[in-house]
């Protein structure tokens, strides 16, 4: 999967069909740690932002830690470290998907189902849950759920492949909306620049000239 190509333009959408699996309650307790920071007030945030964030922070964690680190690996399997910059958990994607779940109730059921998906088909594989499996084995389960063409004939994998396409969007989205996605797609925003007014020929053209006065208050920059 080659990060730039494949992922840039990807945005967060629900899919088709969600993969949906038995047992999959989460009635664990939580823990203080489990509730993030109160978010804090700031220019580019209105308060019914704060006020949205603040409800969906009360609902504590929704992922358990097995969930995060079977998210974490295929956030990173997905978009690694490279020359241009850091993985996808070091973007905090991981972060990024617990709050979109909670954010979008929708994609709860997609996530928790694909999740327990993975780890079923890598026990039957390889006897051990994907967060254990080595990673050449999680790679040969990813590869099979990667390409949707690849596995169109295949219904074992349609759930896997549906969940897969799901994480990649939500992984790329993270990912490209973070500081570290922001400059490694080379984006510079609005800047400052330096104008010197119109230029000296243009001014010849049409027999204008720039006062004293102008100059002097209206061109701050020097040629």
């Amino acid at each position: 999967m080659d990060r730039r190509k494949s992922l840039k333009l990807i945005a967060t959408g629900a899919i088709a069909g969600g993969a949906i699996a038995a047992g999959c309650s989460n009635e664990e307790k939580k823990k203080p740690e489990d509730v993030a920071a109160e978010p804090k007030f700031n220019l580019d945030r209105n308060p019914e932002e704060i006020a949205r964030e603040k409800e969906i922070l009360a609902k504590g964690k929704f992922f358990t830690d097995h969930e995060i680190a079977t998210i974490t690996l295929l956030a990173d399997i997905i978009i690694p470290k490279d020359e241009v910059s850091g993985n996808a958990s070091e973007a905090k994607v991981p972060d990024f998907i617990e709050f979109i779940v909670k954010d979008m109730p929708q994609h709860q059921v997609p996530m928790r189902g694909g999740l327990r998906w993975l780890d079923m088909y890598a026990l039957k594989r390889f006897d051990k849950t994907f967060k254990d499996c080595t990673p050449a084995q999680q790679m040969e389960i990813v590869d099979l759920i990667a390409y949707p063409e690849n596995a169109k004939n295949n219904n074992q994998l349609t759930q896997g492949v549906a969940f897969f396409t799901l994480m990649r969007n939500l992984t790329a989205t993270g990912f490209y909306t973070s500081q570290i996605g922001v400059k490694d797609l080379g984006y510079a925003g609005n800047q400052a620049n330096q104008w010197n007014g119109v230029p000296e020929d243009v001014l010849k053209q049409y027999g204008l000239a720039y006062t004293e006065k102008e100059l002097k208050e209206c061109i701050s920059f020097t040629k």
